[in-house]
């Protein structure tokens, strides 16, 4: 269409091929650029709305909530690669992620020699045990027809290595948990940068996304659902537990960073003159010397807290980046129509000699997998593991408002989502006082209604997190961003 365009317009009116090749390139700018409006507009809101906190609370704050959006986006991806394209309901993100923060301690904690030589001999027994029970059952199903001898077989042998699993670790892991309980009682992991975890969080989720998927996908919807909800609690209790592997609820704390510290950047010469330079008419304004150096000092102090805050908003972006390209391109391939085809009618594509089963679970593994990494992530940008705080409201729930609010099917919408609910919920509890604040101007501090609702402002966040949920379910039943079928 273009060459025709192009042959037409030059013939006619003798126009050289630059200019007609510059007019048809500003046209398709503008074309792109109409098209996007609306994801245009919703972006420069968010980040508009985070430039606010930065100037009427602190960078600190809005850097934290940026991070932890980032964080979230990347969760949302990999809820909307099941939901969105395939269907699939996994209400067990919050599993998925705890193994992703698993991986960071496993990769980044220094050996505990001690510890290894206390019980490590016994650990890695099991280890083997387990891998041998793997091989028995996997020959049993490849090499003898399905009965009932064959059921009753594979059930013997598991129950019977779990017993011996048991007895052979209970000596060593009581050895490895002893060995000075209040700072290690656990073997530590290998003692590499935790950025590796972020890939080996990925294949921890993805490989028990594999087995669950194996056991689960058969299932209808709602049961897939409870199914998967029940294992992720399982994942974390045994991550509780098992002291021997992360401490359990005793937490693993200092742990490796892939930015620097605080208190280096602070006796560091090249970040104080950074700061001076960037504060130079606040400090030319101190006339004495004594002050102009603690003011200085204070800013250094802030300072090194926003640069370590925009090295990880850097890795987080670039994570952000690199997975929302891929998953743009996984969309409008082949694969992302034929898995949409899957998702509006399995019965349709099964008939057209689909695969239903084999692209579900490949999915399942895929979503979790991201799910994984944001774990990871998450654990790297905290320092610390604490397997108590994975609860199903924060990290399944919350997730899934985000997709849903966001736009399922949709990466930019899902991106969004997670922007727009983790915003909402760190900033509803300011916004919040910040409204009784107005509206009870011309009450007294001890007037009984106020003094309710300023302690009631904890709990305006589900009140806003509901309503905003109600208002996009009613106004935009698809979300603020839809999805969009091209075929490009």
């Amino acid at each position: 269409n273009y060459f025709q365009l192009i042959t037409n317009l030059q013939s006619r009116f003798n126009i050289s091929n630059c200019i007609i090749v510059q007019t048809i390139w500003n046209i398709q700018r503008k074309s792109i650029v109409r098209k996007n409006l609306n994801v245009i507009m919703a972006y420069a809101i968010m980040m508009g709305l985070i430039i606010l906190v930065g100037f009427f609370q602190s960078w600190n704050i809005a850097l934290s909530i940026f991070n932890m959006c980032l964080i979230s986006a990347v969760m949302t991806m990999g809820a909307n690669i099941q939901w969105g394209y395939a269907g699939l309901i996994n209400f067990g993100i919050m599993g998925y992620t705890a193994l992703g923060g698993l991986a960071a301690v496993l990769i980044s904690v220094d050996p505990v020699q001690e510890a290894w030589r206390a019980g490590g001999f016994d650990i890695l027994m099991c280890l083997w045990l387990i891998i041998a029970m793997i091989f028995i059952i996997r020959f049993i199903l490849k090499n003898f027809a399905k009965s009932k001898l064959r059921t009753y077989g594979i059930a013997a042998i598991i129950i019977a290595g779990i017993i011996i699993i048991r007895v052979t670790a209970e000596p060593g892991i009581e050895a490895i948990e002893a060995v000075n309980p209040a700072k290690t009682g656990f073997l530590g992991g290998f003692g590499l940068p935790i950025v590796f975890s972020w890939i080996v969080g990925a294949f921890f989720a993805g490989g028990l996304a594999f087995i669950v998927g194996k056991v689960a996908l058969g299932l209808r919807a709602d049961y897939l659902a409870i199914a998967t909800l029940l294992i992720s609690e399982i994942v974390i209790a045994i991550i509780k537990h098992e002291d021997w592997l992360t401490r359990g609820v005793k937490n693993v704390i200092g742990l490796k960073r892939p930015a620097p510290y605080e208190v280096d950047l602070q006796t560091t010469e090249w970040f104080i003159n950074l700061v001076e330079r960037f504060n130079l008419g606040k400090l030319d304004l101190i006339y004495n010397l004594a002050d102009r150096q603690a003011a200085l000092n204070q800013l250094v102090i802030e300072g090194s807290s926003v640069f370590v805050k925009l090295c990880y908003s850097g890795l987080f972006l670039t994570v952000v980046i690199i997975l929302l390209i891929l998953t743009q391109k996984a969309l409008y391939s082949p694969w992302g129509r034929m898995m949409r085809a899957i998702r509006d009618n399995e019965e349709a594509a099964n008939a057209m000699g689909k695969n239903v089963v084999k692209q579900h679970l490949l999915i399942f593994i895929l979503g979790s997998a991201i799910v994984g990494i944001a774990g990871a992530m998450l654990v790297t940008q905290d320092g610390l593991f604490t397997p108590g705080s994975y609860r199903p409201m924060r990290y399944t729930f919350l997730i899934w408002v985000m997709v849903i609010i966001g736009g399922s099917g949709n990466n930019f919408g899902a991106i969004l989502g997670g922007f727009a609910v983790w915003f909402l919920w760190i900033e509803a509890a300011p916004i919040a006082l910040f409204l009784i604040n107005i509206f009870t101007a011309g009450m007294a501090d001890t007037h009984a209604l106020k003094v309710h609702l300023i302690e009631s402002v904890p709990y305006f966040r589900y009140l806003m997190m509901g309503l905003g949920l109600l208002l996009i379910m009613r106004y935009r039943p698809k979300g603020i961003l839809p999805e969009k079928i091209e075929i490009k």
